[in-house]
């Protein structure tokens, strides 16, 4: 059997970003109680004509801009800030994309976990037919209560990926392991805007799932830690993933001392302290955060994914990155959107996280303000209007 993986991967964020310094002065805390206790800097902002639909179109266009929209047999969007109780937040990417009509739509809901679930369907669905292309969306809006210990640790963000047979960046290996729970970490009621989450008792079940996870991998592969170069885990803040990957090492009585550990998650880390936690994108905003600022030649190397989803869903998994990976990335593109990024004052932000919510079915002309390709232009009689710019 052919190998199956990520083709090419594409992210999104949005124009505006809070620095949590600022933050900080407006609390009268220590910014290093963010900069270094989290490890995050900065937190997007989504545009009051931004949302998950906008920014899953922005992070997909680079990927079918050269005839791939006819060849998507599958559009599999993940979110767990989705928009309406029963159309697939993906259909409106979908025509924004022009993709085909024999294409499929689905949006997938667990959590930050469910960008890996919609992989694995993804790879299956290409190894059972291995000329067919699968287009993964994973966009989030990470958004909690002012004032509250979650409130820096707030972002937004997408990130799409073509999964292909004989893929150009990274081939997964089948086996994976798995762990589920019913438990009350964090949670978001259909009634609440924001979420409402236990954030010691979800770093005790974050670290607990990934070491069953773990142990449920080694059931099924013959992969061990040392055989890893790499690790990208579930960034809801970044001091996380320094704190699961300590976890796993000493789980696996791993010789690196703290620097080769630090070496092993450092470049998963770039983009995240500076864009903030997109709940389902970010792990793989990681992956290309490592991909486009390791200073390595990553190919040929095993990286180890250990994705997590509150309430829970985990899942531990693997890939090889593929020889000539560097030139199917959008490194520059990438760069240019970040560095092109507007601060906001805090006023600015409360007006930003304040964004108006219709609810009343009326007509609502939204101003335009996103500096990408799509935008929310109207809500009107309870139809989202989506258009390009």
């Amino acid at each position: 059997m052919s190998s199956v993986g990520i083709d090419q991967i594409s992210f999104y964020t949005s124009n505006y970003f809070l620095d949590l310094r600022t933050l900080a002065k407006v609390q009268e805390t220590d910014p290093d109680k963010y900069y270094q206790g989290i490890g995050q800097e900065k937190m997007s902002m989504a545009a009051h004509d931004e949302d998950i639909v906008t920014m899953a179109a922005n992070a997909a266009y680079p990927l079918v801009q050269s005839g791939e929209a006819e060849q998507v047999s599958t559009l599999l969007f993940a979110t767990e800030t989705g928009i309406d109780q029963s159309k697939a937040a993906g259909i409106y990417v979908h025509r924004l994309l022009g993709l085909n009509n024999n294409c499929r739509v689905v949006e997938l809901k667990q959590a930050c976990y469910s960008a890996t679930a919609a992989i694995q369907m993804a790879c299956a669905l290409v190894a059972r037919q291995p000329e067919k292309k699968v287009l993964v969306i994973a966009s989030d809006i990470a958004r909690y209560d002012l004032n509250t210990p979650g409130e820096a640790t707030q972002g937004c963000g997408a990130v799409a990926m073509m999964v292909t047979a004989q893929p150009r960046v990274l081939e997964i290996d089948p086996e994976v392991g798995n762990y589920a729970e019913d438990v009350m970490d964090f949670w978001r009621p259909n009634y609440r805007k924001t979420a409402l989450v236990d954030g010691k008792y979800s770093t005790k079940i974050y670290l607990k799932a990934l070491k069953k996870a773990w142990e449920d991998f080694r059931e099924s592969s013959s992969l061990t830690f040392n055989d890893f170069a790499h690790f990208c885990y579930h960034l809801p803040f970044s001091r996380m993933a320094q704190k699961a990957h300590q976890h796993l090492a000493k789980a696996n009585k791993s010789e690196l001392d703290a620097s080769g550990l630090e070496q092993q998650i450092a470049d998963t880390l770039s983009y995240n302290r500076i864009i903030g936690n997109s709940y389902t994108a970010s792990m793989y905003i990681g992956l290309s955060s490592l991909l486009e600022n390791s200073q390595d030649n990553l190919a040929e190397k095993r990286i180890g994914f250990f994705s997590y989803g509150s309430g829970c869903v985990a899942e531990f998994f693997s890939g090889k990155v593929v020889d000539g990976y560097q030139e199917c990335l959008f490194k520059e593109q990438h760069r240019e959107m970040l560095d092109k990024r507007q601060e906001v004052t805090y006023d600015e932000y409360l007006n930003l996280y304040k964004a108006p919510d219709p609810k009343d079915g009326e007509a609502h002309t939204i101003p335009s303000d996103t500096q990408g390709r799509f935008r929310l232009a109207a809500i009107s009689h309870h139809k989202r209007e989506y258009v390009a710019i």
